[in-house]
């Protein structure tokens, strides 16, 4: 019997999980009451629930405490709910509001609104949050294939999504820093609330919606059925698709209009409770919603116990940390390990046309060699072309300094972009995905974080640590990463899922460090989104031994590579031992991007965007793909160099903002491509 027809079964099972979760909120309920910068004894807490004096104990519990425990309840409630349904009408696991970029798309919005309509936004946040959240999630849902994405292809979707979001909101925190300073922490996400305003703006939105996906309950159950089957019942599956995505939306956009966008819990709550057995959304509704509100509060406790006496850690990032170790146990426990675990194992470009890879290579090669000339003109002082060549060659003339300053830093652009495109080449073979890059699989995030903690934490270090600390992050982090799929043979699907919760690990880790040392706006936070500004020679030199190094141990290798495009069996049965190449695919393209993070920061795209652009032009050959890919690499971060330097000069925007701004339309018209050919085959 269909679960659409059977009643829902209340069994002991089901009495646990309401039980557990009841017991565990309340528990914390009174957790977070007592605790805080002073802590309140539990008697002084009932007392006060019982009836309210006028005493600063009393005052401190009912006007700051409890509104955020409360919009904690609430919030936790509501994304839980979100994702619960996420889930269900995409028929994915994975579907969540953050990972399918909702609280990107309502933070980005909420932080334009602050800019351009300050009042408007005061005066309905809500509406710039759904706007934004339901663009990021059609965006999302539609590149991932919509009723046909598998669930890593959504994630990996809804991340990219994530990816440009965060580029364009880190673009308007750093040049309106003003306008957006006080956004920055209530990005991150908290629960902080100054008095019953922000319960008082949600608590209708929430409750009312949460209880209109109750009564609709009977739709969420007929989307488990295939759509054949629920239309023959008289389900309009379209309808109930968007109505679903429409209620998953707006809560969870009211609650980034008043907390800021907060992960996980939409993922971590649903999973919780199907884990009992619960299956009827009749009953699923309400357990999420008591664990999601749980959860909150537990991640809301904990960042009031690790705090400073001028700073409370982010409830956002404390989430993340506790959120990311789920899905990792999700993918080790759920997982089987497959041969290619559903993973998309090509993405058609459309092109049908090859050109010949010899001319290619010369007109490639003689345009990077030329736009690295061109681009030491341009800057805060413009020179002229007939004084360029004269200067390069002598310390004497009228602009010889200028250009002593800018061929390194177009150097490093140069030979970062040709190290970040070469790596995405080798990550997309090893894992047998067009959507894989080092931001994919956590190494960016794992750099990042390494190189904010020598700039907050240990300031005084010298310099040249930064790269270091950089390289050893990438390096941990990608260590995780394929240590713990190691026993799922390094299954695809596998390292790109354990990847994504490393990177909200390692990006929940930079929240804190951001906060904690308030360095939003600063040199460390406009490094993070990649920038090219000041370097030196000394990073010519890093980047040059990482080229020279791996790209000859890469190029050595490319015919073992080339036979992981082929399934594991069809592989191995060609004499290739699949997860140790795989490994070495991996690690010489993890490497690759750890060395350009360490010079340039954390430039994303690039290792997505340019192998295809490449094999849009040669198709699949590995070599003359790396070779191509390193010089549009080159070309990419080199512009978005010389353009960053000069539009707003003597204002400086950082290469890996205009590598998004100039990478996501390409990047979405591929997409675009990619399902629509698969749509009419």
């Amino acid at each position: 019997m269909s679960s659409v027809q059977a009643k829902p079964a209340v069994n002991w099972r089901t009495i646990s999980i309401y039980g557990g979760g009841l017991t565990a909120l309340i528990v914390l309920f009174f957790v977070s009451l007592c605790y805080g910068e002073a802590a309140i004894p539990l008697h002084t807490v009932v007392d006060s629930l019982m009836g309210k004096q006028n005493t600063l104990e009393h005052n401190m519990i009912w006007d700051l405490r409890m509104p955020r425990t409360v919009i904690g309840i609430l919030a936790g409630g509501a994304l839980a709910v979100a994702g619960a349904l996420l889930q269900t009408i995409t028929r994915n696991p994975l579907a969540a509001s953050d990972t399918l970029g909702i609280n990107a798309g309502a933070y980005f919005i909420v932080v334009l609104g602050a800019i351009l309509f300050p009042g408007l936004l005061s005066q309905s946040p809500f509406l710039f949050a759904a706007l934004g959240g339901l663009v990021a999630a059609f965006a999302a849902y539609f590149m991932g294939g919509g009723r046909t994405s598998t669930p890593v292809r959504l994630a990996l979707s809804g991340m990219i999504v994530s990816m440009v979001l965060g580029s364009f909101t880190s673009a308007l925190h750093i040049f309106f820093s003003m306008e957006t300073q006080g956004l920055f922490l209530w990005g991150s996400g908290t629960l902080v609330q100054n008095d019953w305003s922000g319960v008082a703006y949600a608590w209708p939105w929430v409750i009312g919606i949460t209880l209109l996906a109750l009564l609709l309950s009977r739709q969420w159950d007929m989307l488990e059925l295939d759509e054949s089957t629920a239309s023959s019942l008289g389900q309009k599956v379209g309808l109930a698709r968007a109505g679903g995505l429409l209620l998953a939306v707006l809560l969870a956009a009211v609650i980034v209009s008043v907390i800021g966008p907060i992960g996980f819990v939409g993922l971590v709550a649903p999973h919780l409770v199907r884990l009992s057995g619960v299956r009827s959304s009749r009953l699923l509704l309400p357990g999420v919603f008591i664990w999601g509100a749980a959860l909150l509060i537990g991640a809301d406790v904990l960042a009031k116990m690790v705090h400073n006496s001028s700073m409370e850690l982010p409830t956002g990032a404390v989430m993340a940390i506790i959120g990311a170790p789920w899905l990792i146990w999700l993918v080790l426990t759920r997982m089987k390990a497959a041969n290619g675990g559903g993973m998309t194992t090509s993405m058609s470009t459309g092109a049908r046309r090859r050109w010949a890879f010899g001319p290619l290579a010369v007109v490639f090669s003689v345009a990077t060699v030329l736009l690295i000339l061109v681009s030491t003109m341009f800057g805060g002082m413009r020179i002229p072309l007939n004084d360029l060549i004269p200067s390069l060659f002598t310390s004497d003339g009228l602009f010889s300094g200028i250009i002593q300053l800018r061929i390194p830093r177009t150097l490093v652009a140069a030979g970062a972009g040709a190290a970040l495109a070469i790596s995405g080449v080798l990550i997309q073979m090893a894992v047998r995905n067009p959507l894989a890059d080092a931001s994919i699989v956590g190494v960016s995030s794992g750099a990042g974080l390494g190189a904010m903690m020598v700039i907050i934490l240990w300031p005084g270090l010298p310099a040249f640590l930064l790269p270091i600390a950089a390289i050893i992050g990438a390096g941990i982090a990608a260590t995780v990463v394929f240590s713990l799929s190691w026993k799922k043979g390094l299954n695809p699907s596998a390292v790109v899922l354990l990847g994504i919760a490393m990177s909200a690990i390692a990006g929940a880790g930079i929240q804190i460090l951001i906060v904690r040392g308030a360095v939003y706006g600063s040199s460390g936070y406009i490094w993070l989104t990649g920038s090219t500004y000041a370097r030196t020679w000394e990073q010519v030199r890093v980047i040059g031994l990482f080229l020279v190094i791996l790209v000859p141990i890469a190029w050595w290798l490319a015919r073992r590579f080339e036979l992981l495009v082929f399934d594991d069996n069809s592989a191995s049965g060609l004499g290739l031992g699949v997860r140790r190449t795989r490994l070495m695919a991996m690690a010489t393209g993890v490497l690759l991007a750890a060395g350009a993070v360490a010079c340039v920061g954390t430039v994303g795209f690039i290792g997505l965007i340019a192998p295809h652009m490449v094999r849009l032009l040669t198709g699949h050959k590995l070599r003359r793909s790396m070779f191509l890919s390193a010089l549009v690499g080159a070309v990419m971060l080199v512009l978005a160099d010389t353009i960053g330097r000069t539009v707003m000069a003597p204002t400086e925007i950082p290469s890996g903002i205009l590598i998004a701004l100039i990478g996501t339309p390409y990047f979405l018209y591929l997409m675009y491509r990619s399902n629509w050919r698969k749509s009419i085959k």
